[in-house]
């Protein structure tokens, strides 16, 4: 007979994150709302460089990703991990260092993205030093959560655990991977990947930051609280098994179904395609094993607020998780890329799956933590229906807006030119479905609000149980019986289960990224492609650091209608000087691959101004400051050395000579501005002459087929 050790379970650390859930929550969405209301009403934008929708737009992503859902995963987490394994953490130091330190990431991201300090990789815009921090927070949250596991009570390493081992050593790959660059300065650096190696990189972490940050560790969750909620033991035991690997095994090669079409070499988008699609049969089986293990309580999910939370969150993950691979198809992805479809897709997962989700396990953990009961059952079932209207309110119209644009993009009139050539046509159209869409995210907003006071009220009803006090047998060693199931050597042995997770996950990185990386035929190259030039830099990074890629692709791809509008669809070996890649992921305004040399300089500096005086209509935000702001040559040697580092084939001692031809070349466009009648003081130093500079050298590096250019 073992002997029975007593214990606590720490809730402080608990509390501290679902708090911090909550309140990241408001702000995400807040900030996402504005953000929505930017897109149909400019002035909002408010012409302040800090809060346009390009400076916002990653600053509402982040929020909602590792602010709001990271907390919930710790969340989670940290309440499920202490029961299952009979145990308190390891480490409550550990504990705080995590907490405490993820919250100072949060805060300097929202100081970082609006100020526009940005590497512009989707869900890792955060820059080096922000990097190094989230890395080291990580490592703490691992060696905090594995030294409770090895001092755990419980043999037996319950599906929830599986879940979290597969989610901290995917993500420590990944941010590792996406994340290698040089820095030029304390807020500026540049990626070791360029143009075609660094899009597959990125979608490589991107893809897989949505399954193993907003996916795993959720599955998780939904196998211990969806249970727990419901007092039923989980449907299927060997099924569970069978998604667990399946899923974390085949996720990790869909990262290229976000490049489809784009210049990456075939081989590696069919590979996305292919296991994108493999994907729904372990999703959905996670997805019947939560809905199934509700059998017979339907009745109860009527009643109750929390279920009624968890059964919406894994219908919406069962149904973004088929609406994905069928996005995959190519020519399903045909219609629906760089459109708001994506978008409505996105929003799916993120407020139906982990937010709906989320939201269940703190209306079930709140009344334990402080020992009393919710404070209104009402008002969670309010916030149910103003959650389920909300998602629906946000996903439709982007639905509707998504088939909008690509059906005006591609329509041709019967004599063979394009219906709407004018792209903004295709802009205004959709502004009523923005409109549908903020109500949606108002509304999502409103149940958010409610939750927050249920739960204040809840707790001020209660008193904080820090430590809950247990008891446990002393755990012993293991042995095999005859007719045990296979599985229970590796469920039983923690190194075993991290060892094979990462084999799992490494195999289709590995051969998908490193054949791009390794082999030069998968990027021919180009001769006439040449380095950008110093004032170009300059105007890349403005580029970047305004947000453009937001609203602006730089992808043409091989369709007619794209050809017609745009001009020669976009090759790999155009953008091996591209560091980072920007080919972007949904287009509120055209394509600009192919803009260089389209408009006189006057053009863009108007537009810049005011771009209404350019294109009536438009919901592009206004940049003043471009006209006003002096360039910051002081880093400009700087960045060609470290692109000369990584082999951008500028002359040795060039950087000595940057600044100067920067000067030079703005000179010359200044003095063009001025013949096309723009007078400035100083012109030749603002920041609107180096945007200008790489706008104009913008895809005019190969000359287009001149059969192609006259039809």
């Amino acid at each position: 007979m073992s002997k029975i050790e007593t214990f606590s379970y720490d809730n402080k650390i608990v509390r501290n994150f679902g708090v911090a859930t909550a309140i990241w929550g408001l702000v995400g969405m807040l900030v996402g709302l504005i953000a929505a209301l930017q897109l149909i009403w400019p002035e909002m934008n408010f012409t302040t460089q800090y809060i346009t929708f390009g400076r916002l737009r990653p600053l509402h992503t982040n929020a909602a990703i590792f602010a709001f859902v990271g907390n919930g995963i710790f969340t989670g987490v940290y309440y499920s991990l202490q029961r299952l394994l009979k145990t308190r953490m390891f480490s409550d130091l550990l504990s705080k260092v995590h907490f405490w330190g993820w919250q100072l990431i949060i805060v300097a991201a929202a100081i970082t993205l609006p100020l526009g300090i940005t590497s512009s990789h989707e869900y890792a815009e955060l820059e080096w030093p922000i990097d190094i921090a989230i890395a080291l927070v990580w490592v703490v949250f691992g060696i905090n959560m594995f030294g409770t596991i090895l001092k755990r009570r419980e043999n037996h390493l319950y599906v929830a655990i599986w879940f979290y081992i597969a989610t901290w050593v995917t993500v420590t790959v990944l941010h590792i991977g996406n994340n290698l660059e040089i820095p030029v300065h304390m807020w500026k650096s540049i990626p070791v990947f360029a143009g075609v190696q660094d899009a597959l990189v990125q979608w490589w972490y991107g893809h897989n930051a949505v399954a193993f940050f907003l996916t795993t560790p959720y599955l998780g969750l939904m196998y211990y609280f969806l249970p727990k909620a419901a007092n039923r033991p989980v449907y299927s035991y060997k099924l569970s098994i069978v998604h667990f690997w399946a899923l974390i095994f085949i996720y990790i090669w869909a990262g290229p179904h976000h490049l489809l079409y784009t210049s990456l070499p075939d081989w590696a988008q069919s590979l996305g395609s292919v296991f994108s699609l493999m994907l729904i049969a372990p999703s959905w089986g996670g997805m019947l094993n939560g809905l199934l293990t509700l059998r017979g309580a339907w009745d109860r999910v009527r009643r109750d607020p929390i279920l009624k939370f968890m059964v919406v969150a894994v219908t919406a993950y069962g149904m973004s998780t088929l609406e994905g691979p069928l996005l995959s198809i190519k020519s399903i992805n045909a219609i629906s890329h760089f459109t708001d479809w994506t978008v409505g897709h996105v929003h799916i997962g993120t407020l139906g799956w982990n937010g709906m989700l989320t939201f269940g396990v703190l209306y079930w953990l709140w009344p334990r933590l402080y020992n009393t009961k919710l404070h209104s059952v009402s008002l969670a079932n309010t916030h149910f229906w103003l959650g389920t209207l909300g998602v629906m309110f946000y996903a439709i119209p982007l639905y509707w807006a998504g088939w909008t644009q690509s059906m005006m993009w591609k329509k041709f009139t019967p004599d063979g030119f394009l219906a709407f050539g004018n792209f903004l046509e295709t802009v205004t159209q959709i502004i009523p479905m923005y409109m549908i869409r903020a109500l949606g995210g108002t509304i999502y907003l409103l149940g958010a609000i409610i939750m927050v006071y249920n739960l204040w009220k809840t707790a001020k009803a209660g008193t904080l149980v820090e430590n809950v006090e247990a008891s446990a047998p002393a755990r012993e060693t293991y042995k095999s019986h005859t007719g045990d199931h296979w599985h229970r050597w590796i469920e039983r042995r923690p190194v075993q289960m991290l060892i094979f997770s990462t084999i799992a996950i490494l195999i289709g990185g590995m051969v998908e990224v490193f054949p791009m990386l390794l082999i030069d035929e998968n990027v021919p190259k180009i001769a006439s492609v040449q380095p950008y030039t110093p004032l170009e830099i300059e105007g890349r990074d403005i580029y970047i650091r305004e947000g453009c890629i937001s609203c602006h692709s730089q992808m043409v791809r091989p369709f007619r209608s794209e050809t017609e509008r745009y001009g020669e669809y976009s090759k790999s070996g155009e953008f091996i000087y591209d560091r980072p890649f920007l080919w972007g992921s949904k287009r509120t305004g055209p394509d600009l691959h192919r803009v260089g040399e389209k408009y006189p300089h006057s053009w863009h500096y108007n537009h810049m101004y005011d771009p209404e005086s350019m294109s009536p209509g438009s919901i592009m935000p206004a940049y003043p400051w471009l006209i006003n702001q002096e360039i910051n040559t002081a880093y400009t040697p700087a960045k060609v050395n470290v692109l000369k580092m990584l082999n951008t084939p500028y002359d040795d001692g060039y950087a000595e000579r940057a600044v100067a031809d920067l000067e030079a070349q703005a000179k010359t466009i200044a003095d063009e501005l001025r013949d096309q009648g723009i007078e400035q003081e100083n012109l030749e130093q603002k920041e609107i002459v180096a945007l200008i500079a790489y706008l104009q050298r913008l895809g005019t590096d190969i000359k287009p087929d001149p059969v192609t250019e006259n039809r």
